[in-house]
């Protein structure tokens, strides 16, 4: 292969996992995650050749399905971000599940890499990346930046006493995010978990906040309640956004004066707890909709930690499903025969796969892949996993609609749509727009794909 004039000048090594440096400025790496021994790779702002046999050797994979020169990543000054494009290489590379050629194409945060039988995971972002190593890694695994950032966040919550508001999807973690801020709390009492979704309506009040015997009818005996019981510790509610607007006065009173009224009985009574609330949905539209107290929101969301989506640490799917596949197997005394391995293809669609319930979702996988044997090809992954990324409705309305905007002509557009093989996906990327806005544009201007004779 000639030599390009573009590639001369390699970066310098750089740490590789989390480039936890105290300057803002921005950072970008490949976190490689299949083959497993492979390594991250640090990227700067300069021409990166990745091959297997690299000048720079911070950017090497020596695989064998990996050629000596098998792509670049090169730096655009004009668009301030990486590019990508093939050098020839003998099997291939694709971005985000389609083919790279000689010419570039933007790197995104999230985009997924396939250089022959490695696959990698593409993040850029801004700002230090400090880990926090005290974090315990079973509770919050993972070694994407938005894992960093949780430990981080969760090493920085954990000794503070005041509430903390967990935000996520379903399936993200959340309790488990809540057992490590107790651990870090130092709190001597128990952390007592509570869904206020699952609490009978009639008995929610005395279940949170204990009740006197014979306060109403069927109690023959004191109870305490779980902010009492929880005593010099820590109460998970999770679900707050369904806790009933009459009882939410009460928790503010509980957060404020740190003090609850049990059903029956005249005076308050102190209590020492910390509360972690947790939820699935916006809160702050729950207020503008009448149905949750503005102050107590206030009050909770004194600290605030987002759960980063699966679809948003991708780099960390494969030793998430790694770890659920062992303990699946192991309960199911299956773990005497070698566990099922995927080809660098069937994990692709792994880590592009939206992923709309979570860590629930990656569970069903284990349960639909648990004893098959050998290595999978992409199509052996269960159905359902193909019908939900073709609709992209589940992932896309968590989305606000983006501003419709001018459609680039008939021909511009299907000039994308070519160049990107018909990835939507990539054909939004290319004209700086949302994947729906592609839709609308292929709608209007009745453009559909020719069908091959």
């Amino acid at each position: 292969m000639r030599d390009d004039p573009s590639l001369r000048g390699e970066t310098a090594p750089a740490r590789d996992e989390t480039r936890a440096s105290a300057d803002a400025r921005s950072w970008a790496r490949l976190l490689v995650v299949a083959p497993r021994e492979l390594d991250a790779l640090a990227l700067e702002p300069a021409a990166a050749i990745l091959g297997r046999v690299s000048p720079g050797a911070d950017h090497s994979l020596p695989h064998r399905t990996v050629s000596r020169r098998h792509a670049v990543i090169e730096w655009s000054v004009g668009d301030g971000r990486h590019t990508i494009r093939d050098l020839g290489s003998r099997n291939g590379s694709w971005l985000d599940g389609a083919p790279i050629t000689a010419t570039p194409r933007p790197l995104h945060h999230g985009a997924v890499l396939r250089l022959g039988e490695v696959v990698a995971v593409y993040e850029r972002g801004a700002g230090p990346q400090v880990d926090a190593p005290e974090v315990s890694r079973a509770r919050v695994p993972g070694r994407s930046s938005a894992a960093i950032a949780l430990r981080a966040a969760i090493a920085d919550a954990g000794p503070d006493p005041a509430p903390v508001l967990l935000l996520g999807e379903t399936g993200t973690g959340k309790e488990l995010c809540a057992q490590e801020l107790h651990a870090r709390s130092r709190r001597a009492g128990p952390l007592l978990a509570i869904n206020c979704a699952a609490l009978s309506p009639q008995l929610i009040e005395s279940q949170l906040f204990g009740h006197e015997r014979g306060a109403f009818t069927g109690a023959t005996a004191r109870s305490l309640g779980v902010f009492r019981e929880a005593a010099g510790g820590t109460v998970f509610l999770d679900e707050i956004g369904e806790l009933p607007l009459e009882l939410q006065p009460k928790l503010l009173r509980a957060l404020q004066q740190r003090e609850v009224m049990p059903v029956g009985r005249a005076r308050p009574v102190e209590v020492d707890v910390r509360v972690i609330a947790a939820t699935n949905r916006s809160l702050r539209a729950e207020v503008e909709a009448g149905r949750f107290r503005r102050d107590l929101l206030a009050r909770l969301q004194l600290i605030t930690i987002e759960l980063p989506a699966l679809r948003q640490r991708r780099a960390d799917i494969p030793a998430l499903l790694a770890a659920l596949l062992t303990r699946w197997r192991a309960e199911r005394a299956a773990s005497s025969s070698p566990a099922p391995t995927l080809t660098a293809a069937a994990l692709e669609a792994v880590l592009l796969h939206p992923w709309p319930e979570n860590l629930r979702g990656l569970d069903r996988l284990v349960h639909a892949i648990g004893r098959e044997r050998g290595t999978l090809e992409r199509e052996r992954l269960p159905a359902w996993m193909s019908e939900e990324t073709s609709s992209g409705s589940v992932e896309e309305a968590a989305e606000p609609a983006p501003a419709r905007r001018r459609a680039p002509g008939a021909e511009a557009l299907r000039a994308a749509l070519e160049a990107e093989a018909w990835n939507i996906s990539a054909v939004a990327r290319r004209l700086d727009c949302d994947r729906r806005q592609v839709y609308r544009w292929l709608k209007d201007l009745r453009i559909e794909r020719s069908q091959p004779e």
